[in-house]
């Protein structure tokens, strides 16, 4: 006999596990509630439709009647989920037609997240913009388009702000980044990121660290920052990062964990075992060091989808934690990261040592070889990873994988130059580079 199955929330969570229960469960009554008008679409393309990389605004969408015709399931977008009634096991939601109940067995929460906007004196909405969803991306296309700006400020210096910089760089307008931090991109330590400020640098882009917004003159268009100094900008990115919603758990009385987001257990329950949630909304533990994570990235949202519908078929497959592996193109660099960096690694109380190296992408002989940068952070006296970056223009990406896995795997430094890796002149060198950075943090072991 099959279950009525609500989710709320569609995208990256609420969609993937709804297609992942129907693949193992063909029984079972599927409802998805969105308070928006698509039910998934891709939110890591929309910087490359704004800049024109990507052509059509539907190649990021996925046609509602496609995914109900595929899953048999229940879509009901542009109804907003309002509370959870635990007792009777029913949510209340609303849509422009007035307010319903439904009857639930199993609840999965996929409520997501929403970009953190600062209160800031004389903010304009006619000119600045977060980019968190399908509106948003289309409010600042449409914006570009008749506006015409020249100038852009990009608040914030994370993956959206670095990903706008070089798509609106593209469309030609004078790019400047403002962030509170001392670099660029805290997912990497200070000296992987001043390889990327360079390259910022090199391209144009006014770089303005260690300043905030005081407030905004000229109808919006003058940024007076902390230290004095003012912006000239057509238009404002607001990138300031997201923060989970979580309102809907937190009214029905679900526990919330130490980072402000949805505690769940391993099998991704929350403190009501008929409901579950996933995606931005959840906090899990890292996987290396078991503290707190809130890690907003599509890989932890559809690994935790199959995790809830394996559940819920009866399979007692347990989460194992968020390692956070993450890569972005910045024009001409690919920067990646993953486990842990050396910010959170002093905040857990760990000693660690580092190795750096700075190589090619393969042999030096063969034409388009270039530069990379590697560097892990591993224990001083076992030499288990901890964490790796890869900066480079070339390769970065395949290097970033082998340390993934092998940070999952629970290499340590001095099982990297024992990694029989394939080479061929247009790939590799004979001695990889991750042999090679093997080599040099195995010598520093204690």
């Amino acid at each position: 006999m099959g279950q009525k199955i609500i989710i709320v929330g569609g995208v990256g969570g609420g969609a993937t596990v709804a297609a992942q229960i129907r693949r193992k469960d063909k029984e079972s009554q599927i409802i998805i509630f969105d308070k928006g008008d698509h039910i998934a679409f891709s939110n890591c393309g929309m910087p490359y439709y704004i800049g024109e990389v990507v052509k059509e605004r539907d190649d990021l969408l996925v046609p509602t009647d496609t995914f109900i015709d595929k899953y048999d399931v229940t879509i009901r977008t542009n109804c907003e989920v309002t509370g959870i009634n635990r007792s009777t096991k029913q949510i209340h939601y609303k849509s422009d037609a007035g307010t319903y109940e439904e009857t639930y067995d199993k609840l999965i929460l996929s409520p997501g997240a929403s970009a953190s906007i600062p209160t800031v004196e004389g903010m304009k909405e006619s000119c600045m913009f977060p980019l968190h969803t399908i509106p948003d991306m289309d409010d600042i296309y449409s914006y570009i388009k008749k506006e015409q700006p020249k100038t852009v400020a990009i608040v914030g210096a994370g993956f959206i702000g670095l990903e706008m910089v070089e798509n609106l760089h593209a469309l030609g307008l004078d790019c400047t980044i403002i962030d509170r931090s001392d670099q660029v991109m805290k997912l990497v330590d200070k000296n992987m990121a001043a390889i990327v400020e360079d390259h910022l640098e090199e391209k144009d882009v006014t770089l303005i660290l260690d300043d905030g917004m005081e407030s905004y003159s000229d109808d919006g268009k003058t940024i007076h920052l902390n230290s004095g100094d003012t912006v000239q900008a057509d238009m404002t990115i607001l990138a300031t990062g997201v923060k989970p919603n979580t309102s809907l758990a937190s009214d029905a009385s679900l526990k919330l964990g130490s980072t402000g987001a949805i505690a769940v257990n391993d099998y991704m329950q929350t403190t009501d075992p008929n409901i579950y949630a996933l995606g931005d909304a959840i906090e899990t533990k890292g996987l290396i060091i078991e503290e707190p994570r809130h890690v907003a990235l599509a890989w932890p949202a559809h690994r935790q989808a199959f995790i809830i519908a394996s559940h819920l078929n009866g399979e007692a497959i347990a989460y194992k934690g968020t390692m956070g592996s993450a890569i972005l193109k910045i024009f001409d660099l690919t920067v990646g990261a993953t486990g842990n960096n050396s910010t959170s690694l002093k905040q857990s109380g760990y000693t660690f040592k580092e190795a750096t190296l700075q190589s090619y992408s393969h042999t030096g002989y063969y034409p388009g070889s270039d530069k990379l940068w590697l560097k892990v952070l591993f224990d001083e006296n076992t030499g288990q990873l901890y964490g790796a970056h890869v900066v480079g223009f070339d390769g970065a990406d395949k290097r970033l994988a082998v340390l993934t896995t092998a940070i999952k795997a629970k290499l340590t430094v001095a099982d990297l130059p024992e990694l029989e890796l394939a080479y061929a002149p247009p790939y590799s060198s004979a001695k990889d580079p991750v042999n090679i950075l093997g080599y040099k943090a195995s010598s520093m072991l204690d």
